[in-house]
């Protein structure tokens, strides 16, 4: 995957992070390349802090920034190697790397044990990735421990070491201009392919089909890879919510829930529709449905700057659990169901996470102790549902129902933008669309 046009936005995250750091040393190192079987490696896919800061795409490679009044950036990277780029295609090599990544340096990966050592002389504070790799915490051991073998000649060695995924997380919160490009278009992909599988539905094709048509889609468009592995749960697959087999038939009657997004240049779209199989919602998946759609729109009139991270999701929980109520999956007053949580039951899971290079994004939820306040620029899902198992207790008519409604929106200063509204989530939109689609069959 070539880097996004420009560079300016990796040169001003770096120096955001040179000054949230103030003296001392950051190194951030890349994924590894990992082995799908034998000499045969999985789709490449670069570490998500590192890529941020550099726009870097290749593996072995490893960001130093030095911090300080006078702060410096260096990448070591792959040396280039005319054999190696008839196996495996094109790599940069330092020189052209420093000039198309705008470093002050760039240097072989061979280099960075020596060039990090040496530039730790001195620093008060050494940040890495603690605990994310065993070999690279004892890489960083080795690094602090050859400093410190120069003590007699006056160097000193950093006192204090920090996980940089702190100062990174932060920054990765709140989205640029650059970011939200993206993400728009990865959410505009996204959506054509969840309509695509609405048009493609029918009675008797099964879900590794509907996947396909998924897939076709993210990838005719642009997009490097799905962000995640697709759910495409007919009937009682969708109360699981982690469905991922994918191989079952659609039968009249049901309902399916797809679950899937793309990833393009990094950055993660991730949407979820339930829709009938035959086209035609029935009496009982309608009214669940509706309970669903309320549920996301009282999440969504939550999302706005000031407000704290757990407002959609409470706002959501009342709704989906007087549905509950009405619709006698369970007993009491919506007082006592929300103070005993028996709608745990039924709707198991959070109503959001943070959205952008990863599906789950970088951040934390809660700060000492209180929930995040969120703020313009912030990105993430909003998805409510209701998961009905087949019980003696559950009315005939709702058992096997799953639902769940997910979008992607961004906190305006404005309110909430939903960003991948373009996928249809409206009753008779679904309906109208798959109705036109088998008209033309």
């Amino acid at each position: 995957m070539k880097p996004t046009e420009g560079i300016s936005h990796f040169d001003l995250r770096r120096q955001r992070l040179a000054q949230a750091m103030g003296q001392g040393v950051a190194v951030i190192p890349t994924a590894p390349e990992q082995l799908r079987n034998r000499d045969t490696h999985f789709p490449y896919r670069f570490d998500s802090h590192f890529y941020y800061l550099t726009g870097f795409p290749e593996p072995e490679a490893a960001l130093v920034v030095i911090g300080g009044e006078a702060p410096r950036t260096l990448l070591f990277c792959r040396e280039k190697n005319a054999d190696r780029e008839i196996w495996d295609g094109f790599r940069y090599g330092p020189e052209a790397a420093r000039e198309r990544f705008g470093f002050e340096e760039a240097h072989p990966i061979a280099a960075l044990d020596e060039k990090v050592s040496a530039a730790l002389e001195n620093q008060p504070a050494l940040y890495y990735p603690v605990g994310a790799d065993p070999q690279w915490d004892a890489r960083a051991i080795r690094w602090l421990n050859a400093v410190r073998a120069k003590a007699r000649a006056g160097v000193t060695a950093p006192d204090r070491v920090q996980d940089v995924r702190s100062l990174v997380d932060d920054m990765r919160l709140v989205k640029d201009a650059q970011e939200l490009a993206l993400m728009r278009r990865s959410a505009r992909i996204a959506a054509a392919a969840h309509r695509r599988a609405m048009q493609a539905t029918r009675p008797g094709r099964a879900e590794h089909e509907i996947e396909a048509e998924l897939l076709y889609e993210f990838r005719r468009n642009g997009a490097q890879f799905p962000a995640y592995s697709p759910i495409v749960a007919g009937g009682a697959n969708a109360c699981v919510l982690h469905y991922v087999s994918n191989d079952a038939p659609l039968r009249d009657g049901d309902l399916l829930l797809i679950d899937a997004g793309c990833e393009l240049d990094g950055y993660a779209s991730d949407i979820t529709r339930t829709f009938p199989v035959n086209g035609r919602f029935s009496p009982a998946q309608r009214e669940v449905y509706e309970i669903v759609l309320a549920a996301q729109r009282a999440a969504m009139d939550k999302v706005r700057p000031g407000n704290a991270w757990n407002e959609p999701h409470d706002a959501a929980v009342r709704v989906l659990a007087e549905g509950m109520r009405e619709l006698r999956l369970l007993p009491g007053t919506l007082d006592e169901i929300l103070e005993k949580e028996t709608y745990k039951r039924f709707y198991m899971h959070r109503t959001g996470h943070w959205l952008g290079l990863d599906v789950h994004d970088a951040g934390e939820y809660k700060r000492a102790g209180s929930w995040r306040t969120l703020a313009a620029g912030m990105t993430l899902t909003v998805e409510p549902g209701l998961y009905i198992r087949a019980a003696d207790d559950v009315p005939e008519r709702l058992r096997n129902i799953g639902i769940r409604i997910e979008d992607d929106v961004l906190v305006s200063d404005a309110g909430c933008e939903v960003i991948t509204a373009e996928a249809p989530k409206a009753i008779d939109d679904i309906e109208a669309l798959m109705r036109d689609a088998r008209a033309r069959d």
